[in-house]
């Protein structure tokens, strides 16, 4: 029988899923006119040579999003209602994109290095507004989608912000290509800020019930006892973050494709469009097939599968004859950052039980965060030293590292959970 919560949740369902796919695909158009994987390092390596300074974009941006997110779970579990919380915590991972565009119209005034200085600046604001956002997002997303499609919609959104990411990344690479600099980045980084508004109005419109049937203890208790408790039991969970952890590394050469197809191969910034395209269109696919098998056979399958991905695309890295081979590598990458990412989403909320669940994501998301930040930087240290392919290499060892962890010690939360409650006395 349905409470009451649940029947709110199921009459909004289908307005929810519409204004979520709205918000998600206006997300995405954004992001492709700003992609921390290839227009943000582009902007950088505009300014510096430093491929540990590249390699940091996408790494700030990651460590940010997960980092504060064990520290806001006790507040966030107490909450009865999650989108205000959202709606004012994005803002701030909305707002430093149209910082992107001044910077990049103030550099032949401000100079290079002050430029530089503005924009890592401006990456760790957007990157920590994420990660105040997530938590109580993550939290309102798996409130207002029933269990059984979760991984259904979370693929589905995360596709469609993907599919438009792929279009406007071509188009941002048109207009890099066109217009003269500083014009060109500042335009990609202006027209990313008004799509990003745009996405904020879609996500106001979501229909999040108050949850008034829900227990909060009136002691507040401290984030990291009830996180050492769930620790403490759950070692299928502690497996889980271990392969987490290792994904940062077995990804680690991701965040230098880009730059080795421009020193290597002299890549052009319409090639580079297209490669965007072909990382975003391969995740597009992945995040709606994935998620939907995933919510039929299991989300554990899904991640095995994308550490194999991330496996074979560093393996063709390692060998790349012409930049022809970066389509291929690209796709791979697409399949290994969705697993990674909106599956390992979609199994983290599958632990532990609703009042848990802001704790089981902030420790997922915040105990990864190392490694999101250390991986690139010893990336880049060793392309600084001694060059891609070592980096390449270390990706491929680890990746096998996690493909042994999730097929031999990690279990599906769902199944697992349901076998232990059947063995209890």
């Amino acid at each position: 029988m349905l409470t009451n919560l649940e029947k709110d949740i199921r009459q909004n369902l289908k307005h929810n899923v519409t204004v979520g796919l709205w918000d998600g695909g206006l997300f995405g158009v954004a992001l492709g006119f700003a992609s921390f994987g290839t227009i943000l390092p582009l902007f950088v390596a505009s300014m510096t040579t430093s491929a540990l300074l590249i390699g940091l974009v996408p790494a700030i941006h990651s460590v940010g999003w997960q980092l504060p997110q064990l520290f806001t779970a006790s507040f966030v579990s107490r909450l009865r209602k999650y989108k205000p919380n959202v709606l004012l915590m994005t803002i701030h991972e909305r707002i430093p994109f149209l910082g992107f565009a001044i910077v990049a119209l103030l550099l032949p005034t401000i100079g290079l290095q002050a430029g530089l200085i503005a924009t890592f600046i401006l990456l760790i604001w957007q990157g920590l507004g994420g990660g105040f956002t997530a938590n109580s997002w993550t939290s309102m997303i798996s409130k207002i989608i029933p269990p059984e499609t979760r991984g259904t919609f979370f693929g589905l959104q995360a596709g469609l912000a993907n599919l438009f990411i792929s279009g406007s990344a071509v188009a941002a690479g048109y207009l890099l290509d066109y217009l003269d600099s500083p014009l060109d980045f500042a335009a990609c980084f202006f027209i990313a800020s008004i799509f990003f508004t745009l996405s904020w109005f879609a996500l106001a419109l979501t229909r999040e019930p108050e949850d008034t049937e829900k227990i909060i203890p009136e002691e507040k208790t401290h984030f990291w006892d009830d996180s050492k408790k769930i620790l403490g039991r759950d070692k299928n969970f502690n497996w889980f973050l271990v392969a987490r952890f290792l994904s940062q590394f077995a990804t680690m050469g991701f965040s230098f494709y880009i730059i080795y197809a421009l020193r290597r191969f002299n890549m052009d910034a319409i090639t580079a469009g297209f490669l965007t395209a072909t990382l975003t269109i391969s995740q597009t696919v992945a995040n709606i097939g994935m998620g939907w098998i995933g919510d039929r056979v299991g989300h554990r399958a899904m991640l095995i599968l994308g550490a194999v991905a991330a496996l074979l695309s560093s393996i063709l890295a390692w060998n790349a004859a012409s930049i022809t081979w970066f389509y291929p590598i690209f796709l791979l990458a697409g399949l290994a950052n969705v697993s990674i990412w909106t599956i390992g989403i979609t199994m983290t909320v599958d632990f532990g039980t609703e009042s848990e669940r802001p704790l089981y994501i902030g420790l997922s998301q915040t105990l990864t965060a190392p490694a999101t930040i250390i991986a690139p930087l010893i990336g880049g240290w060793i392309v600084d030293k001694a060059g891609f392919i070592p980096t390449f290499t270390i990706s491929i060892v680890l990746s096998l590292a996690m493909i042994g962890i999730l097929i031999f010690l990690v279990k599906d939360p769902r199944t697992h959970r349901s076998m232990t409650a059947d063995h209890r006395p």
